[in-house]
């Protein structure tokens, strides 16, 4: 990264966040950023209050940011006691930055700009169908549910066509008894960035929002707005498309993609996963934790004599003995092979030490018909305060090392430096 082609942006009025598209950091902020949202982490930004978005993972904008496409989210900005909605226009980073990363150039706001609901607005020209009009024609006969709000009336639908009155269960008249807010799940929440998005030029590329339908089903639906004047009304067409089926699969998939096939825990990934979004989102609450590393032994030995069926049903076991041997706020993954990484919150060294050695009795009571008893080696390493992971998982692996080559079946504890600070043999 090149921090002088950076600290240019700090002359620029505009807020600027540039963050990597993969893991998700804020790579820089510029001072007006800095100014506007103070050092906020990017999740409470990109999840607050008013925060809408078409993609959770920012890689997922990539291939459309590549092509040139226009693409906005909306931030929650916490400022002053308030929070107001901040508009964003994604750009890729040109900063000679390595790694992929995206430019969040927000629009100038304020805590003022946010809206104050009001019951009894100002009367404008009303709205009034003309059935022979084009528009009418081209508003009802389109394929997709499509609604007509008034922004400046509290988000009030003045029309739905068919597709919207099919979609959403109500008739025509009856949804243009309601507001936006009456069905959208963020309730009265969505009318700041209703505003926001109204400010827009053009209206907007997509923005995910779930919505509730006459019988009390919520849809996940992704929506195009934009401003119009009918028959010299200002008000926005809101397109609406149903992406519930895309949003289970996708979160099929990444429920998958998080777990272990063979054992059904989570794996490397699901660690990894955990640990960014704890350090982003509640930072607070990560430093105090330990980290246990359990390592079956001999378990070439076993795949090699009684083959990969009974390797495979031996890791399961170990995978159900180490669940249900852990407390209720402790978690296992299946860190890769034989190995299996233990994630013990508010847990110091010596909690984490008696975990342990209750795990390696627990193993070792086992029962798998047709080969030995199996025994493990863990190591364990407490985080230290201002440690990065890198050096963390050093040390908890050079315990469990330090745990085999002392003869195996016991417990090792590592010091910051990887130096043994104590361990726990086997017992018989």
């Amino acid at each position: 990264m090149l921090l002088s082609h950076l600290e240019t942006l700090n002359i620029l009025s505009t807020p600027v966040w540039i963050v990597s598209a993969h893991s998700q950091h804020i790579l820089f902020a510029n001072t007006a950023a800095r100014k506007l949202a103070g050092n906020s982490l990017l999740g409470p930004l990109r999840n607050g209050q008013f925060s809408v978005h078409s993609q959770e993972p920012l890689e997922a904008y990539l291939p459309n940011l590549k092509k040139g496409d226009q693409i906005v989210e909306i931030w929650t900005i916490h400022k002053e006691g308030r929070a107001f909605p901040l508009s964003c226009r994604l750009s890729l980073a040109k900063f000679g930055i390595q790694e992929p990363a995206i430019v969040f150039e927000g629009s100038h706001a304020s805590s003022a700009s946010v809206p104050v609901i009001n019951p009894f607005p100002d009367e404008t020209k009303p709205y009034r169908r003309d059935e022979s009009g084009f528009f009418e024609r081209f508003f009802q006969t389109n394929s997709a549910p499509m609604l007509l709000i008034a922004p400046e009336d509290n988000g009030q639908i003045v029309d739905a066509n068919q597709a919207a009155t099919r979609f959403y269960g109500y008739s025509r008249d009856e949804m243009c008894l309601k507001h936006t807010w009456e069905i959208n799940a963020m309730g009265q929440d969505v009318l700041p960035v209703m505003h926001e998005i109204a400010r827009l030029p053009g209206g907007h590329k997509p923005l995910t929002f779930v919505h509730k339908l006459a019988d009390g089903n919520l849809r996940h639906v992704q929506t195009y707005a934009g401003p119009v004047v009918v028959d010299g009304t200002r008000l926005m067409l809101c397109i609406i498309h149903d992406i519930t089926e895309q949003k289970r699969l996708e979160q099929e998939l990444e429920r998958a993609a998080l777990l272990d096939p063979l054992t059904g825990i989570g794996n490397r990934r699901q660690f990894m996963q955990l640990v960014e979004n704890a350090r982003t989102q509640n930072p607070q609450r990560t430093h105090n934790f330990s980290l246990m590393l359990v390592d079956a032994d001999h378990f070439k030995a076993i795949n090699d004599r009684y083959g990969h069926n009974k390797g495979d049903d031996t890791l399961v076991m170990l995978a159900r003995t180490l669940e249900t041997g852990i407390r209720e706020t402790d978690t296992v993954f299946r860190w890769g092979g034989e190995e299996f990484l233990i994630l013990l919150p508010l847990t110091g060294m010596e909690g984490a030490m008696h975990v342990a050695e209750s795990l390696r009795k627990i193993v070792g009571e086992q029962v798998i018909p047709g080969i030995p008893s199996l025994t493990v080696s863990v190591g364990v390493a407490q985080y230290e305060t201002g440690e990065d992971f890198t050096s963390l998982f050093k040390r908890v692996d050079d315990a469990l090392y330090q745990a085999k080559t002392s003869g195996r079946n016991r417990v090792q504890a590592a010091s910051m430096k990887g130096s043994v600070t104590g361990e726990i043999p086997p017992s018989h």
